[in-house]
């Protein structure tokens, strides 16, 4: 690899103030509405690190890394920070050759420690061969390695593929902005006023501190509820929606082909699934409504959307055993409000009721991102939207998107279940506003 094609992605070696000049962040200072992603301070930059950052396309990844080369220029020799878009790349040959180039010029240059960040590294075809041989060579010890993705379609299960290579790496998924970051970027002086919880003991004191701002809060989530967290869906916002649903569109139907799977059974799928939302359903259900009669084809269909990060599955729990009833009907949300209406326009779909759909949507995707494992939903008579298992105590959380709501039921398996209402209040029962609620979740 010729050394002129790492400096043309790496011109801050020439000059630290050059980073200001990169296409990324002239269109990042842009913005009327712009934000350095909450995941940057959670990345450890002590070598040895390998981390893997994940997301969906369009979600803000390689913007996220150039800020974050942005701020470690104030720290650290320019000639430490290597950054490779491998979009182009062929293999893992010609990653290794990238690498190895970069390396040969750190150690010319005296550079001891480095952050060697590798964009895109799932389209380059076996790039783990790559990474494992330099790792297993020493190659990497002293350096932070950080590369990005932009779903799992490519790189589920590779993290463990790494065994004892990881050093003090760890996995990090950047999602559209929650609700709570979604205020700090909009509504910075409303999200200052609100102090969010650490744990579910803390609901009721913090929820009682932050009512006060409901009718703001309650504003700003029909707004959300609009526009969604997706970087394109905020800039939306003062200006061309439809642009914004199109540039996701294309991410899904791209994401769809590249899996080598039919884009037509994908949108039959969607249909299917957005007819019958929010009620539970099943993968033979699903197989009716389209024309490959196969449950398999469903669940490989849905676990796609999955790991493009479009979608959440929630598995229905038996709460006196506290173990999962795979087999059972489950329940999906999309994972940002703009999917909703974008998938409208694709599948031909009025949805009914959206505001009430949204709602639960927002609660499941919400709690997920803090408990991705421990999240489900519980139906037997009567139905919990979420249950959530928080150091082995269950706690539901249900939805009543309207006027006044109705009683809670209580359950002796649950320490505690939490109604999620419009507008209601009350300490107990513990009756909460969703948006409220969402802004107490520091996700």
């Amino acid at each position: 690899m010729n050394l002129q094609t790492l400096m043309d992605m790496n011109p801050w070696w020439r000059g630290k103030e050059l980073i200001e000049k990169d296409y990324d962040i002239e269109k990042w200072k842009e913005k009327k509405h712009s934000w350095i992603p909450k995941i940057l301070n959670e990345i450890n930059l002590k070598p040895f690190a390998l981390h893997i950052l994940l997301g969906p396309r369009q979600a803000g990844k390689t913007t996220a890394v150039k800020l974050l080369i942005r701020e470690q220029l104030k720290l650290r020799d320019p000639k430490s920070i290597f950054y490779f878009n491998c979009e182009a790349l062929a293999d893992y040959k010609e990653l290794i050759d990238i690498i190895e180039t970069y390396l040969e010029f750190k150690a010319d240059s005296g550079i001891k420690h480095a952050l060697i960040i590798l964009d895109e590294i799932t389209l380059a075809r076996e790039w783990p061969r790559a990474i494992k041989f330099l790792i297993d060579r020493g190659k990497l010890k002293n350096d932070v390695v950080l590369l990005t993705g932009s779903s799992s379609i490519a790189i589920k299960g590779e993290g463990e593929l790494f065994p004892g290579r990881r050093g003090k790496g760890k996995d990090f998924i950047l999602w559209p902005l929650s609700f709570r970051q979604w205020l700090r970027v909009l509504e910075p002086k409303l999200y200052n006023k609100i102090s969010p919880i650490k744990n579910f003991n803390e609901l009721k004191k913090k929820a009682t501190s932050a009512i006060m701002w409901l009718d703001k809060l309650n504003k700003a989530l029909i707004k959300y509820m609009t526009y969604g967290g997706f970087p394109l869906g905020i800039d939306a916002i003062n200006g061309n929606k439809e642009e914004a649903k199109q540039a996701y569109l294309s991410w899904i139907k791209t994401a769809v082909l590249k899996a080598d799977r039919d884009d037509l059974i994908a949108r039959q799928i969607f249909k299917a699934i957005l007819e019958r939302m929010p009620s539970a359903l099943s993968w033979e259900g699903i197989a009716k409504q389209i024309e490959i009669k196969s449950p398999k084809t469903v669940s490989a269909y849905v676990n796609l959307f999955k790991t493009m990060f479009a979608l959440v599955v929630l598995y229905n729990i038996d709460i006196s055993k506290k173990t999962i009833k795979f087999g059972k009907n489950k329940k999906i949300h999309l994972i940002d409000p703009l999917l909703l209406e974008l998938l409208e326009d694709w599948c031909l779909v009025k949805v009914k009721s959206k505001e009430s759909i949204l709602a639960e949507s927002l609660v499941a995707t919400h709690l997920y991102r803090i408990f991705p494992d421990q999240i489900f939903f519980w139906k037997n008579g009567f139905e919990i939207d979420a249950v959530v298992m928080e150091n082995s105590n269950l706690y539901g959380f249900e939805v009543k998107w309207q006027e006044r709501s109705s009683k809670i039921k209580s359950l002796p398996q649950f320490k505690e279940i939490i109604l999620l209402t419009k507008k209601e209040f009350s300490k107990k029962p513990l009756k909460i506003p969703l948006s409220v609620f969402l802004a107490l979740l520091d996700v």
